[in-house]
């Protein structure tokens, strides 16, 4: 279980090469079921919310924008900040908070792109949390940064339930993940102002339904905005950066 949200991270359920899968069939956590534990885990995301109230002061009051990247792994996040990077390079300054449990892979990715980059390795934790944010933000220049991106852990879960002090919620759905993802995980697509279908030019090899998917988003969602783009061909990036302009113009 990871020790800050309580979700299934352990061994246990990542050892599905030796458990058949009926073992899984009405699971249920006894503990998050107990008075004491449901009260830690309020006070956790409580002490998070006020962290990250004050995260949200620093950027307003340095007039950054900052915009949480979310997805499960691989669907596209760090490719399409390059891409973002190389475009808008001499329109804003834009930094990047990368988050993984190991390596520092995607900051260099980022560095070699143009842009200022500070990694987060969480260790065993599945997500970022506001502390952790803030503790970045002492390597980053902030003062002269126009747009600031999080790029969360990838996972579909827990990146949901904590606020880092973002401004606007970004989540990636690749065609290579099925478009029933926003029926399984309702949580992270409700939170999301803007839906990114990323991969788009894929999806006739794999099956996904941008139809159904976006129709998911807007049940859970009505007001998300959602875009169908790939950042490998370039098709409809343009309107991204459109929606990147915009929102910093009436930040």
């Amino acid at each position: 279980m990871c020790k800050d949200c309580g979700c299934s991270v352990t061994p246990h359920t990542h050892d599905h090469h030796t458990h058949s899968h009926h073992h899984y069939q009405n699971y249920e956590n006894p503990e998050l079921k107990e008075e004491k534990t449901l009260e830690v885990l309020s006070k956790i995301l409580s002490k998070n919310d006020h962290e990250a109230e004050h995260n949200r002061e620093h950027f307003n009051e340095a007039g950054v924008l900052c915009i949480n990247l979310m997805s499960s792994p691989g669907s596209g996040k760090t490719t399409l900040l390059e891409s973002t990077l190389k475009a808008l390079k001499d329109e804003m300054k834009i930094s990047v908070i990368e988050g993984d449990l190991e390596s520092e892979n995607d900051a260099k990715r980022i560095r070699e792109a143009g842009a200022e980059a500070f990694q987060i390795t969480t260790g065993q934790s599945c997500h970022l949390d506001a502390f952790m944010v803030h503790e970045a933000l002492h390597h980053l220049s902030l003062k002269e940064c126009d747009l600031l991106f999080i790029e969360n852990v990838g996972n579909l879960v827990c990146p949901a339930s904590y606020d880092l002090g973002q401004h606007i919620n970004v989540v990636l759905l690749s065609v290579t993940e099925g478009s029933d993802k926003p029926q399984k995980y309702p949580v992270m697509f409700k939170k999301a102002d803007l839906v990114i279908i990323s991969k788009a030019d894929l999806a006739h090899h794999f099956d996904f339904d941008i139809e159904e998917a976006s129709k998911e988003c807007k049940k859970l969602n009505p007001k998300v905005d959602i875009l169908i783009l790939d950042s490998k061909t370039g098709k409809n990036l343009e309107l991204w950066y459109q929606y990147l302009r915009l929102k910093k113009e009436l930040f």
